[in-house]
């Protein structure tokens, strides 16, 4: 049940940072975006050391490597996605195969799941594809009422390929060493900067001279990093694979922001899938 709640905690703030961070990617170049949220974000796992301990060990430096690399795709995969939009179609898609990746390693690992599990499981699965089903609200992927749209084939392979990204970065922090504390997220962070700070130099002619909203992208790093640390307490008191699964249904929180501020419209299989997103996590509390 604690594994539980903490990924239904890791989820809710991943769907809040995705909202942000797609926000502020829509005022400035999504490097521009990242290059603030990152720092925020190691900023964060830095005041969290004295409370959560760090361990600096191989392990846990190589794994939090690891991750950070993939972070930093995921983080500029995922921003851009978002800016493209609709958010209440892309985010789900982007959930969803960062759910697959790190239930077949849970999986593989020898993890498994009593009755109610086997249930929850795929249920929670099809919740992410039903919340992903049918068009967005808005014009041109930007929000406003009443059109139907489809995503771009540009736009869904960037949610795939930031699916893939995250899931990456899930894995490897679950491979670090438990008694390391926040020193692989620490050092995912650092990595993530550096990359991004690297990137920025190298195309900081093709940027544009747009500034970035420094309040949402520090918001977004800052709830990144919170969901972090509580998928990475998750992983160690529970399996992955419904770790994985629970904090996968993100989109949530990404769909409803969408609908309150930016009046996308919620359809009906979107409705369907939150209440199967409901009755799964229930399952899984039994499991």
């Amino acid at each position: 049940m604690i594994a539980l709640l903490l990924a239904l905690g890791s989820s809710l703030a991943y769907g809040c940072a995705d909202f942000l961070g797609g926000l502020g990617a829509r005022r400035a170049h999504v490097l521009r975006t990242v290059l603030v949220a990152a720092p925020a974000s190691l900023a964060v796992e830095l005041l969290l050391w004295p409370l959560l301990g760090a361990r600096f060990e191989p392990g846990a430096v190589g794994w939090g490597a690891a991750s950070g690399a993939a972070s930093a795709a995921a983080f500029a995969l995922l921003y851009r996605t978002l800016a493209i939009g609709p958010m209440n179609v892309l985010s789900p898609v982007t959930a969803l195969v960062s759910a697959m990746l790190p239930v077949a390693v849970g999986l593989l690992q020898g993890e498994r799941l009593g009755a109610a599990g086997l249930l929850g499981l795929p249920l929670a699965l099809a919740a992410v594809v039903l919340v992903s089903a049918g068009p967005g609200g808005g014009e041109g992927g930007d929000g406003g009422g009443g059109g139907r749209v489809r995503a771009s084939r540009r736009a869904l392979l960037l949610a795939l390929g930031a699916g893939a990204a995250i899931a990456v970065q899930l894995v490897c922090l679950h491979q670090a060493p438990s008694g390391s504390g926040v020193a692989p997220l620490i050092v995912g962070r650092a990595v993530t900067s550096v990359l991004t700070l690297t990137a920025v130099l190298l195309w900081r002619r093709r940027l544009g001279a747009e500034r970035p909203a420094y309040g949402l992208a520090a918001t977004a790093g800052a709830l990144d990093s919170l969901a972090g640390v509580l998928f990475l307490l998750a992983a160690r008191s529970g399996d992955l694979a419904v770790v994985a699964v629970v904090t996968a249904l993100y989109p949530t929180g990404t769909v409803l922001l969408a609908r309150t501020v930016l009046a996308e419209r919620i359809h009906r299989g979107q409705v369907a899938g939150l209440g199967a997103a409901a009755l799964a996590v229930g399952l899984l509390a039994l499991a």
